[in-house]
């Protein structure tokens, strides 16, 4: 291999470390890893609601303190029956699911969502028992 392909390809390898690094702040808030165990419910009032992939979020307003609420894959959201339209900002909402485990950030990945009286299990399997 000649020096200059040799160092083409270390540069190569370099740039893919460090997109990968890059990724890696996004990729801690996708799964289950980031949160706590137990369960956790949160009511306030919706700031603002953005409906978009990779998963529809809810901003809410609990006591003077924004919080984002991650619901499931747009899929498994209008599954349940949530869809871009059944909630507006002003509406008030109670999610229950997981905080995350770092405390200084409000954030939460909600299993179920209450709105206007109706409960949306947007991770039916992991609803806590009633």
């Amino acid at each position: 291999m000649t020096t200059s392909l040799r160092s083409n390809s270390r540069l190569m390898i370099a740039a893919a470390a460090l997109a990968c690094m890059a990724a890696l702040p996004a990729l801690a808030h996708h799964g289950w890893a980031w949160t706590e165990d137990g369960f956790f419910e949160l009511t306030g009032t919706i700031t603002a609601i953005s409906y978009s992939n990779p998963h529809p979020t809810l901003d809410v307003d609990a006591e003077g303190e924004v919080w984002r609420i991650d619901l499931a894959t747009l899929r498994a959201t209008a599954n349940a029956g949530f869809m871009e339209d059944t909630a507006k900002v002003g509406d008030e909402v109670t999610a229950i699911g997981h905080r995350s485990r770092d405390r200084s950030e409000r954030r939460m990945k909600a299993v179920r969502i209450v709105v206007g009286g109706t409960t949306y299990d947007v991770y039916p399997s992991r609803v806590p028992p009633s």
